[in-house]
């Protein structure tokens, strides 16, 4: 009961913020006409979460952790990937959204989830730093316990997102709240890119 309560509480702490990959998954609710062509978004994001966590707790988080070169190739491809979603999530038309003229292929739900998912390092550092560090308490079923308990957090958590914001573009007719949301989910997007730009200078400083 520890293990589960800790890692339900620990994943959710860190899921809760209003990051790059919840605001994928919200908007690929918003924009599909039904909860069924979101799908490849919330699963690979779920996917990418179940193997990141995976891999922490069983012991990669210290390479990651410990090669420099690897955080500047994760700092640079995760600059790039947010920079050129910003730009496609602000420039996107919400009349167009909203009859799904512009809704993205399951092909590249699977490919921009997957990138906001293994290429952001902020992610990456909070599952290897804090879910693996977390659970090197625990043993055996322990360990086990905590560990589903994380993926089973990932996976509710991104389903509530695309059915909460399908929910918000059935009931946004005029796609007026779209578009302002868009603007917003793109700011911080760039914002987030801009952060990671910094922290990279500052590996070379």
């Amino acid at each position: 009961m520890e293990a589960t309560v800790h890692g339900f509480l620990l994943a959710l702490g860190l899921i809760l913020p209003l990051g790059v990959q919840n605001i994928f998954i919200f908007n690929q609710g918003i924009t599909q006409r039904g909860i069924r062509l979101a799908l490849p978004a919330v699963i690979t994001a779920s996917i990418c979460d179940t193997l990141l966590i995976l891999l922490a707790v069983f012991g990669l988080s210290y390479m990651v952790m410990t090669f420099e070169w690897l955080q500047i190739v994760l700092y640079s491809l995760g600059i790039i990937f947010l920079s050129y979603m910003g730009w496609s999530i602000w420039s996107n038309n919400p009349v167009s959204l909203k009859s799904n003229d512009q809704a993205l292929s399951p092909k590249k739900q699977i490919l921009f989830a997957a990138s906001v998912s293994l290429l952001n390092p902020h992610a990456i550092i909070d599952i290897f730093g804090v879910i693996g560090t977390s659970s090197l308490v625990y043993f055996g079923t322990d360990k086990w316990l905590f560990t589903f308990t994380c993926i089973g957090v990932s996976w509710i958590w991104f389903t509530g997102l695309a059915v909460t914001g399908h929910w918000i573009g059935r009931v946004d007719a005029s796609g007026r709240v779209l578009m302002y949301m868009n603007r917003g989910a793109s700011l911080i997007i760039w914002g987030s890119a801009l952060y990671m730009g910094w922290n990279l200078l500052k590996i070379f400083l």
